[in-house]
C-alpha cells in the first residue's frame, strides 16, 4: 500500500535533448512520477507576442480513459480521469510522458481511489508549476465504473461553419483571412467547425479537432473564419499552442468585445487534450465527448 509520498524530482531530459514523444518506449511496471516531462509554455507564446501577463484566461481540459491500479487485494481498479490545468501554469506536460506516467499506476497498489486522486494532483501540480515563483492547483476528478454513464456524447453547440461551400488554398495559419464588419451592429454568435487539423511538431502525426468560437462584437466574416481554421491543416504545433494562436489572431484581427475559443481534439493513447481560452471570467465548458473522441 502507498503511504503519502512527497513529489519527486523529474528525470525528464533538458530541452535540447530528445523528448519521449516519438522515441522507442519501455513501459513502466510501477508508479513513477519522474516520467512526467514538463515543457515551458513561454517560447511559443513569445512567438505570438504574449508575455508574462497573459491576454486570456482559460484551461487545458484533459481526459484519461486508460487509468487503472491495484487495490490492497491485487484486484485491478478502473477510472476515467478529468484534469483541469490552468493556462497560467508555466509548464505544460508532454503528452507521451503523461501517458507513460499514468501507465505506471497499472501494477501499483493504492489504498483507495481517493489516494490515487491525491497522488495525481500532487505530482501534476509539482510538474506544471515547476520553476515558478507562483503556486497553484490542478483539478483532478475520477469517475468510477458506476459513474461511466455520466459521460455525455454530443457535438459542440453552435452554428456549423462547415455548411459553407468555400474555396480553400491556404494550409499554413493565415490570419489575413479574418475580418469583421465594424459597420454592422454588435452580434453574439457561437460558431463551430469539425475541420480543424494540425500536426504534432515532434512526430508529424495529424491532430484532429472540433472547435467552438463564441464571441460578441462586430460580425465576423464566417467564410473567412472557416478558411482560416482550414489553414492550420499543415501547421505543426501542440494543441494548446494552436488554440492560443487562434484566439490571438481572432482577438487582434476582429476586435471582439468578448471571445472564447474551445477545441476538443481526438484522443491518442487514451488521452484527449481540450484547450479553452477566453477573454472574461466564466465557468469552464462541461467535459462532453464528441463523436470522434
Amino acid at each position: 500500500m502507498h503511504s503519502p509520498i512527497q513529489p519527486m524530482p523529474s528525470t525528464c531530459p533538458p530541452p535540447d535533448l530528445p523528448l519521449l514523444l516519438g522515441q522507442p518506449t519501455t513501459y513502466p511496471e510501477r508508479y513513477d512520477p519522474t516520467l512526467l516531462c514538463p515543457l515551458p509554455r513561454a517560447p511559443k507564446r513569445a512567438e505570438l507576442g504574449v508575455g508574462a501577463t497573459l491576454p486570456f484566461l482559460g484551461a487545458d481540459l484533459w481526459t484519461a480513459y486508460e487509468l487503472s491500479w491495484l487495490n490492497a487485494r491485487g484486484k485491478p481498479q478502473l477510472a476515467i480521469a478529468h484534469f483541469t490545468v490552468p493556462c497560467e501554469t508555466p509548464q505544460l506536460i508532454e503528452s507521451k510522458s503523461f501517458k507513460l506516467y499514468l501507465n505506471s499506476y497499472n501494477q501499483s497498489v493504492f489504498d483507495s481511489a481517493e489516494a490515487v486522486q491525491q497522488r495525481l494532483r500532487l505530482d501534476l501540480t509539482e510538474a506544471l508549476w515547476r520553476g515558478s515563483e507562483r503556486s497553484g492547483g490542478v483539478g483532478v476528478r475520477l469517475l468510477r465504473p458506476a459513474q461511466f454513464g455520466q459521460e455525455r456524447l454530443q457535438a459542440l453547440e453552435g452554428l456549423s461553419l462547415d455548411r459553407l461551400d468555400v474555396e480553400c488554398s491556404d494550409y499554413q495559419p493565415a490570419p489575413q483571412l479574418l475580418q469583421a464588419d465594424t459597420s454592422q451592429a454588435v452580434v453574439q454568435e457561437v460558431l463551430t467547425s469539425d475541420l480543424l487539423k494540425s500536426n504534432c511538431p515532434v512526430t508529424g502525426q495529424p491532430d484532429w479537432a472540433s472547435v467552438q468560437i463564441a464571441y460578441s462584437g462586430a460580425p465576423i466574416d464566417q467564410a473567412g473564419l472557416l478558411r482560416y481554421l482550414v489553414s492550420f491543416r499543415q501547421h505543426t504545433g501542440f494543441h494548446e499552442q494552436c488554440v492560443e494562436r487562434i484566439y490571438q489572431d481572432i482577438w487582434q484581427r476582429c476586435r471582439p468585445l468578448k471571445l472564447s475559443v474551445y477545441a476538443r481534439y481526438t484522443r491518442r493513447g487514451g488521452l484527449d487534450i481540450n484547450p479553452w481560452r477566453c477573454s472574461h471570467p466564466q465557468q469552464p465548458p462541461e467535459p462532453v465527448r464528441t463523436a470522434r473522441q
